[in-house]
């Protein structure tokens, strides 16, 4: 553990059993990813006095606050058979997106035992913030694995909150791919707010995250979706995000954040089409810390997600978003040190290796306002194009939490 400011504390949850969850020898999200960035921030400092929070293991019952038997019955065969893609499996397992490895079950186990004993530290109050780069799988289905996601360990542990303490929970997901499998969790569940920022449905697996759904029932307007199409930059997004997620926070008043920090938004990333940097990921972290702080005295569960260039990116991203959770934020022209420089060189070529923990940008956003994208005034295109996406998600949900969705104020 770690203290940072006046009654505040963070804690990092790590142990290297958490890079046991690893489909293939070439699937795109590698443990490596893991190792670099835990080896990064420590050579930094960033982790100098910081106690390791072990994750355990999430158990069968804690699991199934979310999943089925019959999926948990289904993941534990799974790993026994040799790994690899296994045709005409059931729950999606066996696929090239999720085949299967050995100990599937205790791996996935193990990055959902990481996200509860976060949430555990924080309602205990051993914690204020908490971090684990190894969870964010936001994908998994009650009974079906997806999109590399086999155990949801960002629901597991809501639910788990839900019944310790905490009843408005907001669920925060920047990953560049929408975060359907929380979503889906609590669509129902007015307790939780999921809100989710990602590359339009239109243009990217898993095509959904429309500015119409928005939660059913009592829980009407307890979903929100802001899309972003390809190539959007750190200012578009930060436009977008100020436009949306800190309005339906304050009119949500959690008492506590989950945030899934995929850093697959970044242009360098192999799998998507955004195009921000390190500095923008770094920017989006801090702006949720301080609404932490603003709106629920500073508590906040941070987890990785996806980000799938595992050298330029992923380490530098979650190096920060680590030290944002610690509140020592780094400064982006920090260098990066000559021992992390010659392990990552066995990566990728040396020349590929990053200098500093910035790519350059100075992220900078225009506030929102109305600019009549929507009545054919002219304005730049790709401006447009997201005050459109704005105003869509504002005018499908800001009413029903109670704002003004033509209020740039709201």
């Amino acid at each position: 553990m770690a203290g940072i400011r006046d009654g505040v504390s963070a804690q990092v949850v790590w142990s290297p059993r958490l890079m046991d969850y690893r489909h293939s020898a070439d699937h795109p999200m590698s443990p490596r990813r893991l190792d670099l960035t835990m080896s990064l921030a420590t050579e930094l400092g960033v982790l100098d006095g910081v106690e390791m929070l072990d994750p355990g293991t999430a158990t069968d019952s804690e699991l199934l606050r979310v999943h089925t038997s019959r999926y948990l019955d289904a993941v534990k065969a799974a790993g026994d058979l040799p790994p690899g893609e296994h045709f005409g499996m059931s729950h999606g397992l066996g696929t090239a997106d999720n085949p299967t490895f050995p100990g599937m079950h205790e791996a996935s186990a193990a990055v959902a035992g990481g996200t509860l004993a976060a949430a555990r530290a924080i309602a205990s109050g051993a914690a204020t913030r908490a971090v684990s780069v190894a969870g964010g799988m936001h994908h998994a289905m009650p009974s079906a694995a997806a999109g590399f996601c086999v155990y949801n360990d960002s629901a597991v542990a809501i639910s788990w909150l839900l019944d310790n303490g905490y009843g408005r929970i907001a669920y925060v997901d920047i990953d560049v791919h929408h975060g359907d499998g929380v979503q889906t969790a609590f669509y129902e569940d007015p307790r939780v707010l999921t809100v989710s920022l990602h590359q339009h449905p239109a243009t990217l697996w898993p095509s959904t995250g429309w500015a119409s759904e928005t939660g059913a029932g009592r829980a009407e307007g307890t979903a929100v979706n802001l899309a972003y199409l390809p190539a959007v930059t750190d200012d578009l997004w930060l436009r977008g995000f100020h436009a949306v997620v800190p309005g339906a926070l304050r009119a949500f008043e959690p008492e506590i954040i989950v945030l899934q920090c995929g850093c697959d938004s970044h242009l360098e990333d192999p799998l998507a089409d955004l195009s921000l940097t390190v500095d923008g990921h770094r920017a989006a972290y801090l702006e949720m810390m301080a609404l932490a702080d603003e709106l629920c005295d500073g508590r906040i569960i941070a987890v990785g997600g996806g980000g799938y260039e595992l050298v330029r990116v992923v380490p530098r991203s979650w190096t920060h978003l680590i030290a944002a959770v610690l509140d020592a934020p780094l400064d982006p022209g920090t260098p990066i040190p000559e021992g992390w420089s010659a392990l990552a060189a066995r990566y990728t070529v040396p020349d590929r290796v990053p200098e500093t923990m910035s790519d350059g940008a100075t992220p900078t956003y225009t506030r929102w306002e109305p600019t009549g994208a929507d009545r054919g005034v002219e304005i730049d295109r790709s401006l447009a194009r997201l005050d459109q996406s704005i105003l869509d998600t504002r005018r499908s949900v800001y009413p029903l939490l109670g704002l003004d969705p033509d209020d740039p104020r709201d």
